[in-house]
């Protein structure tokens, strides 16, 4: 602000509080003593007046009535209120009964105008201050919403989190906006008002209430609702043909805090989701808490969700282990600006590299490793197999064998729901991956944990991402096969259980996460297109491109030969790997798996899959079959098992 009008808005305060403090004395004495005033009740009001004001401003300076603005006074601004003038008060008191007769002052004053007195100024005060407030809120015009049609908002929800949007489209007057009221389906809540907007009616009622009230848009404000009341408000807007808008769901509130500035729109991930994960907290920070914390493929969707959540629970030091620059620079970025606490260490470096990762274990002794990297895109992987057993089978084990070597306390590596009966080469070689690391629980101190689950919604690469540049682009929104159907869960929701299946761990475990009822790419597919605010095969085409190699219809988290132990957690189980030969075996045709991948001889690359994956079913014969074909926009059949590299 100027330094001119700093100092005369302050001025001004000083002004009308002075009046305030004046008007509030001569008010007590003549509640006291009746009006007009006694010739000597009223010289005792001149001769107290100077006192009064000149102990009041400068306690009132003192307790920090001079800061703030008026219009944005809250409940802690009157508790501050409140103690300036009991201080004020007492301190005048004291004076009169002291003092009074040095400064010509009558100490007969009844202490019950001092009481008076000190309940008026602050009543006034605070008249001011609400009025101000009132005026600024209800009758103030403002430049924006003169000058366009405001947006006249509906709020569905009136608990906490609506309370919360309508206290502060109030509050800060968001340019354009006009709150009409809320709806709610709570009997307690009908008819009644809340920040001084009216329960309109149930959320059922919605269509007729927006064409009543001229409604332009709804905002779903119930961080907790479930998928199909997310489902019902959004159809119910529709047939009003408002937009809908949405609050983050109560995972993605970390903090729990609710503005306006994260309402967003509907996602495809709202109507899939959003039943809140229970978290052990307590657990999962004994787990983290003043640990040293590495997390392989930082700068991937799993791994840079991993380190925002790892953030939340103080670690000693959090290590982004990266290969790409431009994604490691992001995430370090993001996290040093909301974590400016926790000590934030990029690297760049490839698993791959045993002498890089030694190096940075031997700098940092990581006591936590969470391992997120990986190639996953399954047409990707099926052209490039040899890359795909250097990457995912020989990075694991460098960086499984190098915790192990460095006394790491806990190691938890994500796999993918492809690793169960793979058809995929990136599916094959994510189960030599958890083979190794279940090999290696056996005899290290480390407790090596895996988990398994499949298809995250919004990940590099994944199905919603290129579902929405297809449709972006007018269509064709392309689907591999119309039975084909996957497992989905959201980035925060899969990284929380990952976190609560580390905290859980005892070593050796492959932990399977509740993915929910598996869902139709096809689905997804018309939701998004709706979502839109397109109609599907009559506005945006939806085409069939034919399983690509590797892929399969149906995905599973769990082999036949497994079994299943349920954990104290709902969403989390426990599959018991099948690890048929031993470790010796396991690691001699791993060495011979790397040499076929040295000499570039696919064919003996897929055949050491199939002698390590007796499961592994594929079709791959030399080279890539699909390399020759006209390169397609990846799609339903490309989502990753949440493997980020």
């Amino acid at each position: 602000m100027n330094p001119f009008l700093l100092y005369n808005r302050r001025l001004l305060i000083a002004l009308v509080q002075a009046l305030l403090i004046a008007l509030a004395l001569w008010l007590a004495l003549a509640l006291r003593y009746d009006v007009p005033l006694p010739p000597a009740v009223n010289i005792q009001w001149q001769q107290l007046v100077p006192v009064a004001l000149v102990l009041k401003i400068v306690l009132f300076y003192v307790c920090g009535l001079f800061r703030g603005w008026w219009r944005y006074i809250s409940l802690d601004d009157l508790l501050v209120l409140l103690r300036g003038n009991l201080l004020a008060s007492l301190a005048l008191a004291l004076v009169v009964r002291l003092a009074g007769t040095r400064l010509g002052l009558s100490p007969a004053l009844p202490l019950a105008v001092l009481l008076l007195d000190g309940l008026l100024c602050f009543l006034l005060m605070t008249a001011v201050r609400v009025l101000t407030r009132l005026f600024r809120e209800r009758y103030y015009p403002h430049a924006d919403v003169a000058s366009q049609q405001p947006v006249r908002l509906l709020l569905a929800g009136a608990g906490r989190a609506g309370q919360a949007i309508a206290r502060e489209l109030r509050f800060s007057r968001q340019p354009g906006y006009q709150l009409v009221g809320f709806v709610d389906d709570d009997e307690a809540k009908q008819k009644t008002s809340f920040q001084g907007v009216a329960v309109l009616g149930r959320c059922d009622e919605l269509p007729q209430l927006c064409q009543r009230y001229d409604i332009t848009q709804v905002i779903i404000a119930i961080p907790s609702a479930q998928r199909q009341q997310i489902r019902r408000l959004v159809e119910l807007c529709r047939s009003a043909r408002v937009t809908s808008k949405i609050l983050p769901s109560v995972s993605e509130l970390i903090d729990g805090s609710v503005s306006v500035n994260l309402v967003k729109d509907v996602a495809l991930e709202d109507l899939l989701g959003r039943q809140p994960v229970r978290l052990d907290t307590a657990g999962i920070a004994a787990c983290l808490r003043d640990q040293v914390v590495f997390v392989s493929g930082a700068g991937g969707s799993i791994g840079s969700e991993l380190c925002r959540q790892i953030a939340r629970f103080a670690p000693a030091r959090l290590i982004l282990f990266e290969n790409a620059e431009t994604p490691l620079f992001a995430i370090e970025q993001e996290l040093v600006q909301r974590f400016p606490r926790v000590p934030i260490v990029p690297v760049l470096g490839d698993i791959r590299y045993r002498a890089r990762v030694e190096a940075i274990f031997d700098e940092q002794m990581p006591q936590v490793v969470f391992h997120a990297a990986a190639y996953k895109h399954v047409p990707m992987v099926e052209c490039n197999p040899a890359e795909a057993v250097n990457n995912n089978i020989r990075g694991t084990q460098v960086l499984a064998e190098t915790s192990s070597r460095f006394g790491v306390d806990r190691f938890v590596m994500i796999s993918t729901d492809k690793a169960v009966n793979p058809t995929s080469i990136m599916g094959a070689t994510k189960r030599v991956a958890e083979q190794l690391v279940q090999a290696l629980a056996r005899r290290s101190r480390t407790c090596f944990v895996t988990v398994r689950f499949g298809n995250v919604l919004g990940s590099n690469g994944s199905v919603v991402p290129i579902f929405k540049e297809q449709i972006a682009r007018g269509g064709p929104v392309t689907v591999t096969h119309p039975e084909v159907t996957r497992f989905f869960m959201t980035i925060p929701e899969a990284t929380q259980l990952v976190l609560q299946a580390a905290a859980m761990g005892q070593g050796g475990e492959i932990f399977l996460l509740d993915m929910g009822e598996p869902m139709k790419v096809l689905h997804l597919a018309e939701e998004l297109i709706r979502l839109s605010g397109k109609v599907p095969y009559r506005e945006i085409a939806i085409q069939y491109t034919g399983l690509r190699p590797g892929e399969k219809l149906y995905e599973e988290l769990l082999l036949a030969a497994e079994g299943v132990k349920s954990t104290p957690h709902e969403k989390i189980c426990i599959a018991a790997g099948v690890c048929a030969q031993d470790e010796n075996l396991l690691l001699l045709q791993v060495e011979q798996l790397y040499s076929a991948a040295r000499r570039l001889d696919l064919t003996a690359v897929v055949e050491g899959l199939r002698q390590l994956v007796p499961e592994f079913k594929s079709e791959r014969m030399g080279p890539c079959r699909h390399r020759p074909q006209p390169v397609r926009p990846i799609d339903a059949g490309t989502a990753g098992g949440g493997i980020e590299g």
